[in-house]
């Protein structure tokens, strides 16, 4: 893509996205995974004719829908804007050559992208024409991968990874490229478990947007792993934004993990710290004994409307579990009031490791 064919794309759109992040609370889609799975997809799904030979079992490769069962994805992208979200995430969160390769479908990454971007767009389009006073926009999903640059793998060799950062920067530029391509309006960098992983995405959309000769807005989303309010990696909701916040982000934000309602405090500290706007996305709820999530619509709705009230967010959504009715009762329980706004905070140096450092 040319830096002029980006700019005709989405620049008015992101333009308006920016504005409108300060007039009202957006409200992001629900579980992908979840509406997948209650559609009872069978292996010939995952395979289609195109991939009716591939050596390797498919089922659960969700992200390869967007080429063999395209139909579903739009169903799903449809439902989620009928119930009222502003903003679709494309069925990308395993497209990167790393986690395709479970599948050895890594020659596939860049056309899982760009497909997965073009469907979400194209229903966000459709929906924007019946209603074109409130548009829809597009998050290229850009997930944590299923390998981390932080962490050794064997608790018997604490010096090992199984993953690089070049490695990883060269996975989200070729999954970031393809989804702009296919008309994502921003980059959403979701579900971080270990900041390094983060900062190579981060890293790898500069470089496109460098190559575009345009910036490319990004929403990095971390995740707290447990009740010590911590990320995989170790750091604590402050470390983690003064890890990122070069990025100057469009938002910065909390998702999965947990529910709402154990979410709550860390969410509290992000909104105290982060100068720019704050999402949310939750599960609903915990997963109980089997995997499942129990919470109903209007228990997730109610949080996250008390979060609005509160002042703590400017996009919400949901995780895990989420489905169109969630979404409804989100986007009704947040309508109206008003969006947080970020904290202008004294300048100074701040610093991080698993904790945060501020030299006054």
């Amino acid at each position: 893509m040319t830096a002029a064919t980006y700019a005709a794309c989405s620049a008015e759109r992101r333009k308006t996205l920016a504005t409108l992040l300060g007039e009202r609370i957006l409200v992001l889609d629900g579980a992908m995974g979840t509406m997948i799975q209650e559609r009872r997809l069978e292996e010939a799904d995952y395979r289609g004719a195109r991939f009716a030979d591939h050596g390797t079992d498919l089922k659960g490769d969700n992200d390869l829908l967007n080429l063999t069962r395209p139909d579903v994805i739009a169903e799903i992208h449809r439902a989620f804007l009928e119930a009222g979200a502003d903003i679709l995430s494309t069925n990308t969160f395993n497209a990167t050559r790393i986690a395709q390769a479970d599948y050895e479908t890594e020659a596939a990454v860049a056309e899982i992208n760009r497909e997965g971007a073009r469907i979400a767009r194209a229903v966000a389009d459709e929906v924007t024409r019946r209603t074109p006073e409130r548009p829809r926009f597009v998050a290229g999903a850009l997930g944590p991968t299923n390998k981390t640059a932080s962490i050794s793998p064997d608790v018997e060799d604490p010096g090992f990874r199984n993953v690089g950062f070049d490695e990883l920067r060269d996975a989200y530029r070729e999954a970031a490229e393809a989804l702009v391509e296919g008309g994502a309006d921003i980059l959403l960098i979701e579900t971080v478990f270990d900041t390094l992983n983060a900062k190579a995405a981060i890293f790898a959309v500069d470089e496109l947007s460098e190559a575009l000769g345009a910036p490319v807005p990004v929403i990095v989303s971390g995740t707290i792993t447990d009740l010590s309010g911590r990320t995989l990696s170790g750091q604590t909701v402050a470390a983690f934004w003064n890890s990122v916040r070069h990025a100057r982000p469009l938002a910065v934000g909390l998702n999965c993990s947990m529910g709402a309602e154990q979410l709550r405090p860390y969410l509290v500290e992000l909104s105290r710290v982060a100068e720019a706007p704050v999402s949310a996305h939750p599960n609903a709820g915990l997963p109980n004994d089997m995997g499942d999530y129990d919470e109903v619509p209007a228990m997730t709705a109610g949080h996250l409307g008390e979060w609005a009230g509160a002042g703590l967010v400017n996009i919400v959504g949901g995780c895990c579990g989420t489905t169109p009715a969630h979404i409804k009762a989100i986007a009704e329980a947040v309508a109206g009031k008003a969006p947080r706004v970020p904290p202008r905070l004294p300048p100074r140096m701040r610093l991080a490791g698993l904790e945060t450092f501020e030299l006054a």
